[in-house]
């Protein structure tokens, strides 16, 4: 256990700062250190972990009830590239006018999708109507 002035004029005679690093402790515990130097490694780490970290996002892709085979493909194609970059999928299918009287065509879109994707991904929420649209929500496996 060093007295603080000595601590300090040791500091001092190597160019360096004193740094508290457990105040709470019993006498409390310090550093000789270069604070600045210090707190550049942990901004670069800082900046190092977010460079690394990926955002999920919810992408969006809509059918329709009467949809057509290569319409079909195509939107169901992006769906699985949104799947390959991470992203979690949204499927909406949107019933038109008295299109909401069939709601099982649409139903039945929307699973042909999940059972298309079913290698890549996985249903999250299942197939549920909210209003004039069908939704369900794909997220990578």
């Amino acid at each position: 256990m060093i007295e603080v002035d000595v601590a300090l004029n040791m500091a001092a005679e190597a160019g360096l700062d004193l740094v508290e690093v457990a105040p709470l402790a019993r006498p409390p515990v310090v550093r000789i250190m270069d604070y600045g130097k210090y707190k550049f490694e942990q901004a670069k780490q800082a900046r190092q972990a977010k460079k690394k970290q990926h955002i999920i996002q919810l992408k969006e892709v809509k059918y329709r009830p009467g949809i057509e085979k290569h319409d079909f493909d195509t939107k169901t194609n992006h769906a699985r590239s949104f799947i390959g970059d991470g992203n979690k999928v949204k499927v909406t299918l949107m019933f038109r006018g008295r299109q909401i009287a069939h709601p099982e065509i649409g139903m039945a879109v929307v699973e042909r999708v999940a059972q298309t994707l079913a290698d890549v991904a996985k249903v999250e929420t299942p197939a549920r109507l909210e209003g004039k649209a069908l939704t369900m929500i794909l997220t990578p496996k």
